[in-house]
């Protein structure tokens, strides 16, 4: 396999002009894992995000949401994907459900909230502000056709991630979503993890930590 981007959590390798693979590190570079959800050893993180990855894909898969995701190797901590190019600079959508957290549970007047999801759309993952969905369009990143596929994708994925998290117990109140094109069709795919690094869930309107996230959502 040849080695062509080697990142700060995962390095990635081609294996042909169809396959490529993922490497999940156990060892981190730079920076390392850094932000809310940063709990546990690195190994412990890594392996957390490799297995909740390949549980939501294979679901995803199982339902045709189109994704770039090919197969897993558990042991190895790898997943085999499609080549895809980034959406501009790597377009990141947010979805949120706001009542999932018990402090956003009711309105100023005391109604509580319905669970509808609010979708925000940043440029890349580096991006604080989020900008508007017709901004996609005029810098030529989305046409419009893809502009409200996108939306609905997420609103998809995003359900189906919730669907998944109130089976056992918890409330889904955000997930990032990072999407790409496939590099034979330019359709668009959902890419990178779905794991603790991208969702915020709650149990009682307590926060579920990633390595936590990953024991009971595959009954470690």
């Amino acid at each position: 396999m040849e080695l062509i981007y080697k990142g700060t959590t995962k390095d990635v390798y081609k294996i042909d002009e169809n396959h490529f693979v993922l490497q999940f590190k156990h060892v981190l570079s730079d920076q390392g894992v850094t932000s809310h959800n940063n709990v546990g050893t690195t190994t412990e993180i890594m392996n957390a995000s490799h297995s909740l990855t390949t549980y939501f894909y294979k679901r995803l898969k199982a339902i045709d949401i189109p994704t770039y995701y090919l197969s897993s190797n558990m042991e190895e901590a790898t997943i085999t994907v499609k080549p895809t190019t980034l959406i501009g600079n790597g377009l990141i959508v947010l979805c949120q459900f706001p009542s999932a957290n018990t402090l956003w549970h009711y309105d100023q007047n005391g109604h509580e909230l319905e669970d509808v999801v609010s979708i925000s759309y940043f440029e890349d993952e580096h991006q604080n502000d989020s900008i508007a969905k017709s901004i996609l369009f005029e810098k030529g990143i989305l046409s419009k056709d893809e502009e409200r596929s996108l939306e609905l994708l997420s609103i998809d994925i995003s359900n189906f991630v919730r669907t998944e998290l109130a089976k056992k117990g918890l409330k889904l109140h955000e997930i990032k979503l990072k999407f790409g094109r496939d590099t034979q069709n330019g359709d668009l795919l959902l890419i990178d993890e779905i794991s603790g690094q991208n969702i915020i869930a709650y149990q009682d309107a307590k926060y579920i930590n990633p390595l936590l996230l990953d024991k009971i959502l595959l009954n470690k």
